[in-house]
């Protein structure tokens, strides 16, 4: 099997080094290349392939929003960052908008082509400082809002739900009809996995959820 590469990087010259590393493995072929952020989202679109080599300091989209255009697009490549950001905050962005891998520019090459391989394979690759530092940044970070997939709609509607209010009631204290209520329970209980208004109540007071 091939693996269909995109390199995208603002840089002429490294993209020309990426295309000759990568062009002297018999299973990787380089289908794309794009010099913006702009570029690499229509360059990927077009070739569909299976990895994207991603910079991170690109003019017109930078990597992060490239990364962000390309959530749920309909055959995302898995990405390998490689880039020259060095900081922790650069490092959790890409991981956590879905980065496979995150490389250094500084990286030797058998790093960069083993990361490709990685990444089409669905394996994560991060050198062990890389992971070390990811792990201590995440454990700085604050603990996920329980609430986040809601709405501040969704929120109100939770909030008077662990109150013990009918839909009726929900319904006059928020000045919107009951069948938007009702809408906007069935929601809440989807976004958070819940099984009934109970167990929506017992959530809600658990993580003491505020209008």
């Amino acid at each position: 099997m091939t693996i269909r590469v995109v390199i995208a990087d603002d840089h002429r010259v490294v993209r020309d080094g990426l295309c000759y590393l990568l062009d002297q493995e018999p299973d990787v072929e380089v289908v794309g290349e794009a010099g913006d952020g702009r570029q690499t989202v229509s360059v990927v679109a077009a070739t569909r392939p299976d990895v994207l080599l991603l910079d991170l300091y690109m003019p017109e989209l930078d990597g992060h929003a490239v990364l962000d255009e390309l959530r749920g697009a309909p055959g995302r490549p898995t990405v390998v960052v490689l880039t020259s950001a060095t900081d922790d905050e650069n490092l959790v962005r890409a991981v956590h908008a879905g980065a496979t891998s995150y490389l250094l520019k500084t990286a030797p090459a058998e790093h960069v082509i083993a990361a490709v391989r990685d990444a089409a394979a669905g394996t994560a690759s991060l050198s062990p400082e890389l992971l070390t530092r990811l792990t201590h940044a995440l454990r700085r970070l604050p603990p996920p809002d329980p609430l986040e997939p809601l709405s501040p709609r969704e929120r109100e509607v939770l909030h008077l739900i662990a109150r013990g209010q009918s839909n009726r009631q929900i319904a006059r204290d928020l000045a919107i009809g009951e069948q938007t209520v009702k809408t906007h329970v069935r929601s809440i209980l989807t976004k958070l996995g819940l099984q009934d208004r109970v167990q929506a109540a017992i959530f809600a007071l658990r993580h003491q959820a505020e209008s």
